[in-house]
């Protein structure tokens, strides 16, 4: 596939690149896809929920009555679950949510939402460029120029460039990363995907 680079002000540059077909012309992989953006989004919680038991809980362990003769239940104390106050049976503790992926897979989910991308036409390949100071409007203008629309929009970039990301930083529908930061999730999220050229080269040298 061959595509256009732009110019930040929406025209062409002169320059085609032509992109490879092992990361963007592969046969796409759902479950693949599926498998990374579950890990992806199983490793961002923090796991931190826990309730307190029986064993936990600030009562008095004195039996609330005699074993037998008192017409009820029989109870030991306070800390029943049963009672107000009392412990949570079965509740969450600390737990690690991370899980493992096989790096063939995480390699085949990637490219596989890259060839979506290229394949629906979302994907804008622009000129490399720079800003001397974060100006939201001035990101709003580059956007509006190359056409990428008011949805979610994914901005990689070669390398960390601080001015364009506190640009966008105050736009909802704008993710500016890093190539090293590009993953399967933040791919499929966006609607248009926007590639500084040279990104295309270093994902392709990557997949080699």
């Amino acid at each position: 596939m061959e595509l256009d680079v732009l110019k930040i002000d929406g025209s062409l540059s002169g320059k085609k690149v032509v992109l490879d077909e092992n990361v963007f012309g592969v046969e796409p992989n759902d479950h693949a896809i599926w498998l990374d953006v579950k890990q992806y989004l199983a490793n961002q919680r923090q796991g931190t929920a826990k309730t307190k038991d029986r064993s936990e809980v600030a009562y008095s362990t004195k039996k609330l009555g005699r074993q037998k003769g008192g017409g009820g239940a029989r109870h030991g104390s306070l800390k029943a679950n049963i009672f107000v106050g009392g412990g949570r049976v079965f509740g969450p503790d600390p737990r690690d949510y991370r899980t493992k992926l096989n790096k063939k897979v995480k390699s085949l989910a990637r490219v596989s939402a890259l060839t979506y991308k290229a394949q629906e036409g979302k994907l804008t390949i622009v000129e490399p460029f720079s800003m001397d100071a974060p100006k939201t409007k001035d990101m709003l203008n580059i956007l509006n120029a190359i056409k990428a629309g008011q949805r979610q929009v994914l901005i990689v970039l070669p390398e960390n460039a601080k001015n364009i990301y506190l640009s966008s930083r105050n736009l909802p529908e704008v993710n500016v990363i890093s190539v090293d930061e590009i993953n399967t999730y933040a791919i499929m999220k966006a609607h248009q995907l926007v590639l500084v050229d040279g990104v295309q080269e270093i994902l392709a040298a990557r997949v080699k």
